[in-house]
């Protein structure tokens, strides 16, 4: 089931993301995060008016997604930049992917024109995900994430929401 999320989901957000911060490049930094900074982020989430989703599977958050700006500036307010994550126990069940068209109807109904992915071109099955659900390659910046002994190039994938 998708929902809003509620502060009583914050463990589990913290569990998922955490667990992308130590064992994948999903995520360009190497401390793990706490509870308190997860707070932080969920309020200023819903400060803003912006998602904060779950996928609840068998009373637990299996996964998450949210967006936010891509930039600051007032020329970008159309475009938004998003984010999911999966339990590593629950992969490869769809979540992911019903998340993503969950995300892009809010976007739609918010307004937004344009929707951006930045993934890690390791990440082959996200690449895979959002070419299916109709994102296009735009670019790749080479080299921009170190993690893990090993350069990282970022790919960045879009799609217009108006299409």
């Amino acid at each position: 089931m998708i929902r809003n999320a509620t502060e009583h989901d914050l463990n589990g957000i913290l569990n998922i993301y955490n667990d992308a911060i130590v064992h994948t490049t999903t995520v360009y930094t190497y401390e793990k995060t706490n509870l308190e900074e997860r707070k932080e982020w969920f309020n200023s989430k819903l400060k803003s008016n912006l998602p904060v989703l779950v996928f609840e599977k068998d009373g637990e958050v299996a996964g998450f997604a949210s967006y936010g700006p891509f930039r600051d500036w007032a020329a970008y307010q159309y475009t938004i930049e998003h984010s999911i994550y999966v339990n590593p126990n629950y992969r490869r069940q769809g979540i992911a992917s019903q998340l993503l068209d969950q995300l892009i109807l809010i976007a739609k109904e918010n307004g937004y024109r344009t929707m951006v992915a930045g993934i890690d071109s390791s990440n082959e099955g996200s690449v895979i995900l959002h070419k299916r659900k109709g994102f296009k390659h735009v670019g790749t910046l080479e080299k921009v994430g170190y993690k893990f002994a090993t350069w990282l190039d970022l790919v960045f994938y879009q799609i217009d929401l108006h299409d």
